[in-house]
């Protein structure tokens, strides 16, 4: 194994060197080949102590304490949810981040898989502190589901009608901008918090109402209500839905990447082993300047949202009758057991005592209308998706897009655009992720897509 395949399996890039040697050791000696040497390596970083006495394992145990002694001595618990179904790769970032000074508690989401830093999935509470990466890339990655005034029946006798609103009401991509940039309040709100989001307003004025690539979309679908719901005011039935993912684009990328620099820099030497969990006290100038950053991104974000469903409800011909929306990749200062907390979500749902929010699944799999049920335990927390299953690579060389497209088709979802990367096939089933999340959440009701726009990844139909 080399030092990247080392890190990844969660030894720190200080030891990587004495892991190697240990590897190295292990093979001439013959004591292990092939997975038997990576599960060696894992027994050393779950209990180096009891290998301090070994010939070949000994150097690197010895590495790894001494490389440990600079995080907190008992790193705090988490409770997974799903662990069946999460890979081993996302505990070790998980219990990485369990280790930073700063923690306070944490909680692991059914559909938790890697990430930077803290895996997606991960909630994690600090004292007093926020870490940029904890948030995410895409701060305030956003879910907005609008239901509408039409009728079931119009998505199939209307699809063109529905597929040109998509079509001219979206744009998905990196860099993508409006040809005409849009107006929206959060326009006129102060940019100046920092210089990042000062020298990035103009561009994000001109991204306004645009999504991303990756899982962003905005799909038609029928939402199905088994009971009559007080807040949405609606009545139990089928409604036509419009149900949309995405974020702060390129402005919230910037206000990552400035703000976790300014993290590591500022984090002593002997805390360098924690890479993207650096983090900046609350009470700091930098601190203050990165919440202000990413208050104003959550505010961007929902604006994005209110664009795209203003524009596409508007070239349907449809009225509003109810709307659901909730932040994923975000950061909320939140009181737990009695103490106030700065608590990461970083794709993971807020799931508080009676909070309504979107749980998708994927393209061709329902989402959930849903609302808290409070455990403590979770942090108040949830899913916030299926959760991927599998790389955007593996899924390119395992996929041919075009027969995924014509299967989808077969099972009545139409997709106007997307990549390989994004096919059912990558996700956990989402049936089983609620199941598995059951005392976390109460769902209210069912969105099954059934017209769908993603960002095309480039990929081409083979014929």
């Amino acid at each position: 194994m080399n030092s990247r395949q080392l890190q990844k399996l969660g030894v720190p890039k200080a030891c990587t060197h004495a892991a190697i040697g240990a590897i190295r050791r292990i093979t001439e000696s013959k004591r292990a080949k092939g997975r038997a040497v990576k599960k060696l390596i894992k027994l050393v970083l779950d209990d180096p102590e009891s290998f301090l006495d070994d010939r070949q394992l000994g150097p690197f145990a010895e590495d790894l304490i001494a490389d440990r002694q600079f995080v907190r001595a008992e790193p705090v618990s988490y409770q997974t949810w799903g662990a069946d179904q999460i890979d081993e790769a996302a505990h070790v970032q998980m219990r990485q981040a369990c280790q930073v000074p700063v923690a306070a508690a944490a909680a692991l989401m059914p559909d938790a898989h890697v990430g930077y830093g803290l895996p997606i999935g991960g909630v994690l509470a600090c004292e007093n502190a926020v870490l940029p990466y904890a948030v995410g890339v895409d701060i305030a990655c956003r879910m907005k589901l609008s239901v509408l005034d039409m009728q079931p029946e119009t998505i199939d006798k209307s699809f063109h009608r529905y597929e040109d609103a998509l079509q001219r009401g979206t744009r998905f991509g990196v860099g993508v901008e409006h040809e005409t940039p849009k107006s929206h309040p959060v326009m006129d709100r102060d940019w100046n918090v920092t210089r990042i989001t000062r020298q990035r307003k103009d561009v994000a004025w001109k991204q306004l109402g645009t999504s991303g690539s990756g899982n962003h979309f905005a799909e038609f679908g029928l939402l199905a209500l088994q009971t009559r719901d007080d807040q949405l005011n609606l009545d139990p039935g089928q409604y036509v839905a419009l149900l949309s993912h995405s974020g702060s684009r390129g402005a919230g990328a910037a206000v990552c990447s400035t703000y976790s620099a300014i993290a590591r820099a500022r984090l002593p030497s002997k805390y360098d082993n924690l890479g993207r969990l650096a983090w900046l006290e609350l009470d700091s100038q930098e601190g203050q300047e990165y919440w202000e950053a990413m208050t104003l991104m959550g505010q961007y974000a929902a604006a994005n949202h209110e664009i795209i469903h203003r524009l596409v409800a508007k070239l349907l011909g449809a009225h509003v009758l109810a709307t659901v929306e909730n932040h994923h990749n975000f950061a909320w200062k939140e009181i737990h057991e009695g103490r106030e907390v700065v608590v990461h979500r970083k794709g993971a749902t807020p799931a508080a005592t009676g909070q309504i929010g979107v749980i998708p699944g994927s393209m061709a799999d329902p989402a959930f209308v849903v609302r808290g049920k409070g455990c403590p335990a979770s942090l108040n927390s949830a899913s916030h998706g299926a959760g991927r299953r599998m790389s955007r690579r593996k899924a390119r060389d395992t996929y041919r897009w075009k027969a995924v497209r014509n299967d989808l088709a077969r099972r009545g979802v139409r997709v106007l655009s997307a990549g390989a990367d994004e096919v059912p096939g990558v996700y956990k089933d989402i049936r089983a992720v609620m199941q598995q999340q059951a005392d976390l959440v109460t769902v209210v009701g069912r969105f099954d897509p059934k017209i769908v726009k993603m960002c095309d990844d480039g990929s081409r139909p083979e014929d």
